[in-house]
């Protein structure tokens, strides 16, 4: 789901640090420097970086620029490889019963236990080169004139890894909106204390 859904779940953030003048001609050059970067043809199992908001098979923002008037737009592209626990299980027993077999007939009976790590290595090698990665994508919306970020997603992973990647890009830290950090920003000092000894309301019997 993004920005352009009927429909759409979004994290706000503000930026903490000042925004120097000059990163704004950088800024579609930072984007191509961290870009995201395909694993289809190789055993990787996550790969993120930064996409055409338009398009999230370019890296190269040919389709559109990632500037439109007062806003910066684009997506983090995330893909990660998904092997069944299962599928996993019977391919390690499978490896270990076929060097059993071999050790048997070199007249050995004990598979050591760095031998046992190196054939589950061998074998997610090769399941990694037959599973292909699931890609998403989670579109960016940055505010210049109200110094705010929209990243269309409220997955708590997903959060963390884009602040990640927005402070390794950009080089600028990023706060969440929440709505204590958005009343600590309205009120006075004797509002705010008053907020922080507000006690929840008990809706329902606790059990």
């Amino acid at each position: 789901m993004g920005f352009a859904n009927s429909a759409c779940s979004f994290t706000r953030f503000r930026i903490l640090d000042p925004v120097p003048n000059e990163l704004w001609a950088q800024i579609p050059d930072k984007l191509k420097q961290f870009a995201f970067r395909d694993i289809d043809d190789i055993p990787e199992m996550q790969s993120q970086g930064w996409v055409c908001y338009e398009d999230m098979l370019d890296t190269e923002w040919a389709a559109a620029p990632p500037q439109k008037g007062a806003y910066i737009v684009f997506s983090l592209r995330l893909d990660i490889r998904r092997i069944p626990a299962g599928v996993v299980k019977k391919h390690l027993a499978v490896a270990l019963r076929d060097e059993k077999n071999r050790m048997h007939e070199q007249g050995k009976t004990f598979i050591s236990r760095e031998r046992k790590k190196e054939l589950k290595e061998q074998v997610m090698l090769r399941l990694r080169m037959r599973f292909l990665p699931i890609p998403s994508e989670f579109n960016v919306l940055w505010s210049i004139d109200r110094n705010e970020i929209w990243f269309a997603s409220t997955q708590s992973k997903m959060i963390d890894l884009f602040i990640e990647e927005f402070l390794k890009t950009f080089e600028l830290k990023l706060e969440q909106l929440t709505p204590y950090n958005l009343a600590d920003a309205m009120l006075d000092e004797e509002s705010l204390t008053r907020l922080d000894q507000l006690e929840a309301t008990q809706f329902a019997p606790l059990s």
